[in-house]
């Protein structure tokens, strides 16, 4: 059976296909212009970002829970796990001899061992404060760039643009109201996102006011405490990826949660999961999905 790729549009090619574009693309003197095909993936964003472009790596890390967190793209089977992404194998990274290593900053100190194996590219995405999306449509260019496939990526960079501007419209009508987005983290408190993540950086380019005008709280506990979320009673509230299950019933039990007005009013979006640290690809899984949940709300605009 063909192996097959997938874009971030979900469109899938097959290697064949994937080796021909490689080649078609490739320029003489620039570097990796031979776009060589064993690259491994530390960061999840660069992952993405990679298979945008039609190239599937021959490892990464963390597998079991990229599948599971972010959920797109899909990975070919035969893609080798690495382990966890702050402590990869890089005995098994040294025995698989990439042509190129793709890292982000929050690496660097790691750095030296990847070079010590191969090339390296670091490319960044998030910065504290500072607005994402802009630097994960930069990522795709310049990696498209260092593979000779500046075509593909530009269709990949034209295809988001469009979507963005197709859904802003079609959600022209939902702009009135401002949303929080959030992921749960117990029955108390929930991690909220700011105009610095991904996720606010999307809805703020859809048109969409952020009830959330603090930055986004990126820590392994959801550090906000759920009655914050009455600060703005008219807001809807999103909530990204599911419910941690030790915290389903007691959030329904929740008095605090129950005593919400966007709770009460039924303003309660659910979106499957997403990685918050994604690059294009999870900017795209975001735009679809939540254009797919305001559209089939059955609520009223204000």
């Amino acid at each position: 059976m063909v192996s097959e790729f997938r874009d971030v549009n979900g469109c899938g090619i097959s290697r064949r296909q994937a080796l021909a574009l490689l080649a078609a693309f490739a320029i003489p003197g620039k570097s990796f212009a031979a776009a060589p095909l064993r690259i491994a993936a530390i960061d999840w964003a660069m992952l993405e970002t990679l298979v945008a472009l039609g190239v599937m790596p021959i490892a990464a890390t963390e597998l079991v829970q990229f599948r599971k967190d972010a959920v797109e793209p899909v990975l070919d089977p035969s893609v080798a796990d690495l382990g966890l992404r702050g402590s990869p194998n890089l005995e098994l990274l040294r025995l698989l001899r990439p042509d190129l290593i793709l890292i982000s900053p929050f690496y660097i100190r790691f750095e030296a061992s990847y070079r010590a194996i191969a090339p390296v590219l670091s490319l960044p995405f998030y910065n504290r404060g500072e607005p994402p999306y802009q630097k994960a449509v930069d990522a795709v260019s310049a990696l498209a760039k260092e593979l000779g496939l500046e075509e593909r990526g530009r269709q990949v960079v034209d295809a988001q643009a469009s979507f963005l501007e197709e859904t802003r419209v079609k959600l022209q009508a939902f702009a009135a109201r401002p949303t929080y987005l959030v992921n749960i983290g117990d029955s108390r408190h929930v991690r909220v996102f700011g105009a610095d993540s991904m996720f606010g950086d999307i809805l703020s380019r859809l048109g969409l006011p952020n009830a959330w005008t603090d930055r986004s709280r990126y820590t392994f506990a959801a550090p906000v405490p759920i009655e914050n979320l009455a600060a703005q009673p008219d807001a809807r509230i999103v909530i990204i990826s599911d419910i941690p299950v030790e915290s389903r019933n007691s959030l329904k039990n929740s008095m605090i949660w129950q005593s919400l007005q966007p709770v009460r009013d039924g303003r309660v979006l659910m979106l499957g999961n997403i990685n918050p640290y994604g690059g294009i690809t999870a900017a795209a899984r975001f735009t679809r999905l939540l254009r797919s949940a305001l559209l089939s709300s059955g609520e009223m605009p204000q």
